[in-house]
């Protein structure tokens, strides 16, 4: 998250935007866009609305609008490229690494994909064609092709005149890869190694054969917990036979985890995590009711279930106003438990093997917590309403919807994953099922035996 000041900018930043549309006036925002990096300029685009969007774009230059596009989500890039000529589209293709270049292709059109594709070298077209070949979620599809190869039958001294000759090398490069005719990954040759060995000494002497290597079928997620564990900068990506076909870097691994954040955020409210905050109205609702629909059949379920007590409630009305307590609790309960695992399943931490142990531990958390919550919640209704049968049955009612929230946190989402269905997504939504009808049930059934 950015600090303080940076928020500040930020906001200073949109201002300024702001009131040089409302004025008619974008002198402004052309002298500010001369000043920000192209990520700051992504991100005043995506704090526009919508109309006022290609008014500021015009204000880009062609160079900036390629490295801009790399930075913004994928519902307004889409929107911007489909209003970009050919002759832009491939001027971006030249100025931008083949991994983003990959993703920007997956935004186009079919006709826009082509005529890119056409406008580029032989090798800049294998490179990106060899990425779309991936999945992209996967290594492969994140990886960049662009990588510095050598032979490990040289000196270090070669090594060193030929990255002079290179005269650049490509961003986030930490290391070398050393292959043999063949592109078969033998090792790496980290730059510190190649800064401090003599210079007459052999590659092969110095070279690292034992390293982190990544398969281009790993899943994205898979990659960003081996560099979080592994404190990696860069990682080299093999395909099935050991070949090299490029590399993976950190900056690569922090979009994916941005993007599973979002995901795990925005999922709980059936949001999609490139959803655009200025999308216009008709399509914000078309696509939220549709969540709102699915919820729907759970809560006319829990109000099933409250109807089947009418008669209870007509004739204790303090049943009705202590329901919600009953219902909220094991949801807030359940929705700790599930987040937490939903956190476990993502960096694969649980297993067959655990799982049991997990609901074990779970259970016992719920029954404690139940007890004590029960306690507190019954006192309060005793004192309330002045009827000790009453606090008895909501403290029991509780405390079964804490140790069943606490099951349904565990249960839930390992059942959702074994079935294929994302459980930062449809968990949730089960859990507050299950949460509400077991409260409902529980509280007005007790109710329903001993206080009638």
């Amino acid at each position: 998250m950015p600090n303080t000041s940076d928020q500040d900018k930020q906001q200073q930043w949109i201002n300024t935007v702001s009131l040089a549309i409302e004025h008619e006036d974008l002198t402004p925002v052309s002298q500010l866009f001369n000043t920000l990096h192209a990520s700051d300029c992504a991100h005043l685009i995506e704090s526009t609305p919508p109309k006022e969007r290609p008014q500021i774009w015009e204000l880009l230059s062609a160079d900036l609008r390629a490295e801009v596009l790399t930075h913004l989500n994928d519902e307004v890039r889409s929107i911007l490229l489909e209003g970009m000529d050919h002759k832009e589209l491939a001027n971006a293709a030249s100025q931008i690494e083949a991994d983003d270049m990959a993703d920007l292709l997956q935004d186009m059109s079919y006709s826009q994909t082509q005529q890119v594709l056409q406008s580029m070298d032989e090798l800049n077209r294998q490179q990106v064609e060899e990425i779309l070949s991936y999945p992209e979620d996967s290594a492969g599809g994140l990886m960049n092709t662009d990588v510095i190869e050598i032979r490990s039958d040289i000196d270090l001294d070669v090594v060193l005149r030929y990255l002079r000759m290179l005269g650049t090398l490509p961003e986030g490069t930490d290391t070398l890869m050393v292959v043999d005719r063949d592109k078969t990954f033998l090792g790496i040759l980290p730059i510190t190694t190649l800064l401090t060995q003599a210079p007459d000494s052999c590659v092969e002497e110095v070279m690292e054969k034992e390293c982190d290597v990544i398969s281009a079928e790993m899943e994205d997620t898979e990659v960003a917990n081996l560099f979080e564990s592994r404190d990696l900068i860069s990682a080299p990506v093999l395909n099935m036979r050991g070949k090299l076909l490029g590399r993976i870097t950190i900056d690569d691994v922090v979009d994916v985890i941005r993007d599973d954040a979002d995901h795990s955020l925005l999922g709980r409210a059936g949001l999609d995590e490139e959803e655009d905050m200025f999308a216009p109205v008709g399509v914000s609702v078309r696509r939220r009711t549709v969540w709102l629909g699915i919820n729907l059949a759970p809560a006319f379920l829990a109000s099933w279930v409250i109807g089947q007590f009418e008669a209870t409630l007509q004739q204790i009305i303090a049943l009705a106003v202590l329901m919600p307590i009953v219902a909220s609790m094991g949801g807030i309960a359940g929705g700790q438990t599930l987040t937490l695992v939903i956190r476990g399943i993502a960096l694969n931490q649980i297993s067959e093997s655990n799982t049991r142990w997990l609901i074990a531990k779970e259970s016992a958390v719920g029954v404690l917590n139940g007890m004590l919550w029960a306690i507190v919640v019954g006192m309060i209704s005793w004192l309330w309403f002045n009827d000790g049968k009453l606090g008895l049955v909501i403290a029991a009612a509780m405390t079964i919807n804490l140790i069943i929230a606490a099951l349904s946190g565990v249960v839930i989402p390992v059942l959702q994953k074994r079935m294929g269905i994302d459980p930062a997504l449809a968990g949730y939504v089960v859990l507050t099922t299950v949460t509400d009808v077991v409260g409902f049930l529980s509280f007005l059934g007790l109710a329903t035996l001993f206080l009638l």
